[in-house]
């Protein structure tokens, strides 16, 4: 049973992990085992829970307690649930956009990336993208359009960040993800990925750049598609590794879309061997 505690001042030090502490300080990279993420909404809150992450507290505007939260407190277990009107908690920035609800929660340990290939045909890597709500629009559109998992590079931005978390309405939990080691990318990366039978292919603008349609790419057993950052886009050294450089046809004169919406349209075409 949780313990319901209700707070009447912003300044509450319950309030800390909610309202004042960083992403950084949430990672708890000193102490990963400690480190955490806040889940924002019932419905991403719950699908955190069905993945097995354990939760820490709950904060809930007052009238959810027997609303929209009610369902969810009855599987949080004896974990203190912070309780406030919404005159007090508005001022935590974003709240009205939660929903109500707001849930600490402990990470788990990542799993390697040959653990995260094991079963997989069609996976996406993503090069140093740092913007969350690109993440989390990524995750989102990769665990929608049949791909199997997701691989970051060290630079980019955490997957359960509150706002790649948030935009991404709760998918970083359902589809396996971690991140290469800095030293691994792109040669030992893509050194590894071939190992696995992987096919690499660079979303990038080139000459030799090849449909995102092309038959013989779409006839790749095992394919990992790799996009890179806002605005530079793939490192060259990254684009000159892979096997294949792939670009999404365009018209009206228009050279590239953001690499959020990229992601859609290239996982929808290359993930129909997974349909």
């Amino acid at each position: 049973m949780s313990h319901i505690i209700e707070i009447s001042n912003f300044d509450a030090p319950e309030l800390d992990i909610y309202a004042r502490n960083s992403e950084n300080q949430l990672v708890n990279r000193a102490n990963p085992k400690q480190g955490m993420f806040i889940a924002e909404s019932p419905r991403v809150i719950e699908r955190a829970l069905d993945t097995g992450y354990e939760p820490v507290s709950c904060l809930v505007e007052k009238r959810q307690l027997e609303g929209e939260a009610k369902e969810i407190l009855k599987r949080l277990g004896d974990i203190p649930v912070y309780t406030a009107e919404m005159e007090v908690l508005a001022q935590l920035t974003g709240f009205k956009l939660t929903r109500g609800m707001l849930c600490a929660m402990y990470r788990k340990a990542l799993p390697s990336v040959r653990e995260v290939c094991g079963n997989a045909r069609r996976i996406a890597i993503l090069e140093n993208v740092v913007n969350p709500t690109n993440v989390g629009a990524i995750f989102r559109s990769a665990a929608a359009l049949h791909m199997d998992a997701v691989l970051l590079t060290f630079d980019c931005s955490n997957p359960l960040y509150r706002r790649a978390v948030r935009v991404s309405m709760g998918t970083v939990f359902q589809i396996p993800w971690t991140f290469f080691d800095k030293e691994e990318w792109p040669e030992k990366g893509i050194g590894m990925l071939r190992e696995l039978g992987f096919k690499t292919a660079a979303l990038a603008l080139k000459d030799d750049s090849v449909s995102i349609d092309d038959p013989d790419l779409m006839s790749e057993e095992k394919l990992a598609l790799i996009l890179g950052t806002e605005g530079d886009g793939l490192a060259a050294s990254t684009i000159a590794d892979c096997d294949y450089t792939v670009k999404i046809p365009m018209s009206h004169g228009v050279d590239s879309l953001n690499v959020a919406a990229a992601s859609a349209v290239a996982f929808w075409q290359v993930g129909q061997k997974n349909r």
